[in-house]
């Protein structure tokens, strides 16, 4: 998909298709009206007539216009101007990728991106624009043996900008936007692939991949004897059922090019979680291909970032395991000793994640990080919580916190701060260890980072619970590439990068 942006009149536009908005009730925006101008009203007599009412999403597409040199125009409702805002023209636009993708027009002149949308400058639409185009042209089917595809694909968009200014911004958002795309894209495919293929090595696998591919990228591999020999005996129980070696891919991105203090990505990489001996229901257990939503997402976020070489340093941790019952498989009520030396009662199998994340958090220490955040789909209380909408956010440093808020908004890939109080820390009390690893039925997103917090007194922490929104569920299941949109604008942030906003 090639993108581009230009500042031109819509009369003088010579392409397969034009795209306008209207908003309701009836009502042309300002590039409609020039069109409607130019065709001697053959636009508004159609809205007259009751053809278009405007409401957000109509569709209404028209051929030869009267003077007007594109072969098409799309209307498209925008419903009531006023109340157009982020979330509204995301969903404007990927309704207008769906159409034009039916329609022929192999390329379009996009006038959307000149739309007001409160609080948001040029840079932010057109780069949520192809954010959005991206996401809704993805298909996973590199394993179908039939593969559908549309016969003439939309190849080519063009977003127009209001003046000659802005074509600098506008050209920055897009080359952030494909980088973001590219590490949503990099995230999809590696969470949506079956867990017979997508197991540890697959995970590794990838990490080197991007020390292939890009120059600043080194990798370094852990297995389970170095694991053994470091004392990481809590990430080491969990893979103990499996026959699939548990790896932890260590991702190095050197941008800075100094010693300076690295940021780090902690993603959970749980390819496949039946839930150990503690077994999770037979329904929906395939969806649990995605338990490794965390490490992909991780993954897709250096991949964003090796893509826009930022001048910062950044290491990538992708703790890869597979969670399986077996004779050899740890067990409720086993005592585990982690990397820290600290120990863990274990009162479920299933709540496996952190005991995977406790020693890599533990191990990281070497790094001397500037900051640690781990990213993982770690508990279904923060479904219950909080859907499908936000990420939980965790942190027990407030400026970090902000931080990642500000890039959830800024990217549109929200996030909700959660409480982290030590008065829910003794719900983890243990007769028998140090703690366990489960705080009972309440509060069950909070007290696995509470948990987790135990192994992060040496560094600025944040916590990314992500199990709501890593993937959609049901029919059309598949992975949604988040959190990598969000990591990706905190290192934008972070590396003090240019952002036109």
């Amino acid at each position: 998909m090639e993108f581009s942006v230009k500042s031109g009149s819509p009369e003088k536009q010579r392409s397969a298709c034009i795209v306008v908005g209207v908003f309701e009730p009836r009502r042309l925006s300002a590039i409609a009206e020039q069109l409607d101008e130019i065709s001697e009203g053959y636009i508004s007599n159609l809205l007259r007539r009751g053809d278009l009412e405007g409401k957000s999403g109509q569709m209404l597409l028209l051929h030869h216009v009267p003077n007007i040199l594109s072969e098409r125009v799309l209307l498209v409702g925008c419903g009531k101007e006023r109340e157009l805002d982020e979330r509204q023209y995301r969903q404007i636009i990927s309704k207008t990728i769906s159409t034009l993708n039916e329609t022929g027009s192999m390329e379009a002149v996009c006038f959307l991106s000149e739309l007001h949308v409160k609080g948001r400058d040029t840079y932010w639409k057109v780069r949520q624009a192809i954010e959005a185009t991206q996401d809704c042209l993805y298909s996973f089917n590199s394993l179908k043996t039939r593969k559908e595809e549309p016969r003439r694909p939309l190849r080519k968009i063009v977003f127009n900008v209001p003046t000659r200014r802005e074509l600098p911004i506008g050209e920055r958002a897009i080359n952030h936007a494909l980088a973001i795309a590219k590490g949503i894209t990099s995230c999809k495919n590696v969470a949506n692939m079956p867990p017979n293929i997508c197991n540890p090595a697959y995970l590794a696998e990838q990490a080197q991949m991007l020390d292939s591919n890009y120059d600043n990228v080194s990798t370094k591999i852990v297995n389970e004897e170095e694991m053994a020999e470091l004392g990481m005996g809590s990430y080491l129980a969990v893979g103990r059922g499996s026959v699939n070696e548990s790896l932890m891919s260590i991702i190095k991105y050197d941008g800075a090019g100094d010693d300076s203090k690295p940021l780090v990505l902690v993603g959970k990489g749980l390819t496949f979680d039946s839930g150990g001996i503690s077994l999770k229901p037979g329904a929906g257990m395939d969806e649990m291909k995605y338990d490794m939503g965390g490490a992909a997402g991780v993954l897709g976020a250096m991949h964003a970032l090796a893509e826009l070489a930022l001048p910062i340093n950044v290491i990538g941790i992708l703790a890869g395991c597979e969670n399986m019952p077996s004779s050899n498989a740890y067990r409720p009520g086993d005592i585990l000793t982690t990397m820290s030396g600290q120990t863990v009662e274990v009162l479920n199998t299933d709540a496996e994640g952190r005991l995977v994340l406790c020693d890599a958090l533990t191990y990281v220490e070497r790094f001397d990080p500037e900051l640690v955040i781990d990213v993982a789909t770690l508990t279904g209380a923060c479904v219950v919580a909080l859907g499908g909408h936000a990420t939980a956010l965790f942190s027990s440093h407030n400026p970090l916190a902000h931080e990642l808020l500000n890039a959830s908004e800024q990217s549109g890939d929200r996030a909700w701060r959660m409480p982290l109080w030590d008065d829910y820390q003794d719900q983890l009390e243990s007769p028998f260890a140090d703690f366990t690893n489960l705080g009972g039925k309440e509060a069950g997103a909070i007290t696995a980072a509470c948990f987790l917090s135990r192994f992060t007194k040496k560094y600025n922490w944040a916590h990314l619970d992500i199990a709501g929104t890593a993937w959609r569920g049901g029919k059309n299941k598949g992975s949604t590439g988040r959190p990598v949109s969000m990591l990706t604008q905190f290192l934008l942030n972070r590396s003090g990068a240019e952002q036109g906003e």
